[in-house]
């Protein structure tokens, strides 16, 4: 019988990203307590996103409605990297980063951890930005994926290609 695996990987959709922030940027334009703040909300790249206020308060404020939308979009607050707020003249601005990716250092943790305290038979193999999780039983992969989600990285996990 071949072996049955799986992958650990920490992606965002983008489309779900760019939806979250279309709903943030409505919200901070017709919530009356965001009225005359200069609140609002940008891509600024790729892969980061720029929020602007009057006031930190209000930047600060306008940081929670995005995050609210992107907890309402099943989107892991790991997977975003808020700046600190700096101020630009007269305005503040903050920029933050989407995380992609399981950087070689969490990859290394992840394995280990899975060496530790998983089931024997499993292995781990670093593939890029991903891992490739491997066993003969099915039931030692599940047990790897409860192991996995009860540990905090510092990133947002997803498990694909299960079979």
């Amino acid at each position: 019988m071949a072996d049955s695996s799986f992958d650990v990987v920490s992606k965002v959709e983008r489309q779900e990203v760019d939806n979250a922030l279309h709903q943030a940027e409505k919200e901070l334009n017709t919530r009356f307590d965001f009225r005359g703040t200069g609140a609002g909300i940008e891509w600024s790249g790729e892969e980061s996103i720029t929020l602007t206020a009057d006031t930190e308060e209000r930047l600060k404020a306008a940081l929670d409605v995005f995050k609210e939308k992107l907890i309402r979009r099943d989107i892991s607050l790991k997977a975003f990297d808020a700046g600190e707020p700096a101020q630009s003249g007269k305005i503040y601005k903050l920029t933050g980063s989407l995380v992609q990716g399981i950087s070689t250092e969490n990859a290394k943790k992840i394995s280990k951890k899975i060496r530790d305290e998983g089931p024997k038979g499993v292995k781990a193999q670093i593939q890029g930005e991903e891992l490739r999780v491997s066993s003969k039983k099915r039931d030692d992969l599940q047990a790897v994926i409860a192991l996995l989600k009860g540990e905090d990285f510092g990133i947002a996990l997803q498990f694909v290609n299960y079979r």
